[in-house]
């Protein structure tokens, strides 16, 4: 690449404690320090969740701050219209950056025009689900396999094909709507098991309510199911 390349990063924040902040603060910082900005320029937008944090500003970010209820892919779709690179990857903040991440990430998209979306690696859980580090592309939609939910970089042409990130998901079933719509346009998705971005598993959820957690998660899935099993020529049974 002779050029810089530009990528928008879109991270979801909820600095509820010292603790959540300084997570979004190591994902920042490792995702700065993991390219060379000569090479690979990010745009950062961090999407907070915790309002009375403002005007604060992460570091290397614009730090938005929505009035409106937390959705998932609402505050995706924010950041997603804040910005305007070819590449965008959007984020957990729960996220440790390995070196050159970005640049091994963008050579399925340099080789080969059908490429459309793909994911990185975690080192810890992905050699469990029989995937080797650098062990090349690897092609399917299966969530937590080849595709890694936390992490989802795609071509911003993507969306003209599939459309806005569907707004309905709170949480839960989001990274499984993505992979559905892919799959159902034929528009290909790889695991690059030569870019590295470790997840560290759920630390913003964890630290809920039970209530809050169940409200995020297992609601969820009955959206989900109306809106699929039709398309994907499964019965549903309302519940």
């Amino acid at each position: 690449m002779d050029n810089i390349t530009e990528i928008d990063i879109i991270i979801l924040s909820y600095a509820q404690n010292d603790d959540l902040k300084l997570t979004t603060i190591n994902a920042i910082n490792s995702l700065i320090d993991s390219e060379d900005p000569t090479r690979i320029k990010f745009n950062i937008v961090v999407i907070e969740s915790q309002n009375d944090l403002k005007p604060f500003q992460y570091e290397h970010t614009i730090t938005l701050y929505p009035n409106e209820e937390f959705g998932y892919h609402k505050f995706m779709n924010i950041g997603i219209n804040y910005t305007g690179a070819n590449y965008i990857c959007i984020c957990n903040n729960d996220l440790i950056f390995h070196e050159n991440w970005a640049t091994e990430i963008l050579q399925p998209f340099i080789l080969y025009s059908d490429i459309w979306s793909a994911s990185p690696v975690c080192s810890y859980l992905h050699p469990k689900n029989g995937f080797d580090l650098n062990s090349g592309f690897r092609l399917g939609y299966r969530v937590r396999y080849e595709v890694s939910g936390w992490c989802i970089f795609f071509r911003r042409e993507l969306l003209k094909l599939t459309g806005q990130l569907d707004p309905n998901y709170k949480f839960w079933c989001a990274d499984n709507d993505y992979t559905n719509t892919l799959w159902t346009l034929k528009l290909n998705h790889l695991l690059v098991t030569s870019s590295i971005v470790d997840h560290l598993e759920n630390k913003t959820l964890n630290n809920q309510t039970a209530a809050e957690q169940d409200r995020l998660t297992e609601g969820e899935s009955i959206y989900y199911n109306k809106k699929w099993a039709p398309k994907l020529g499964e019965e549903w049974t309302e519940l």
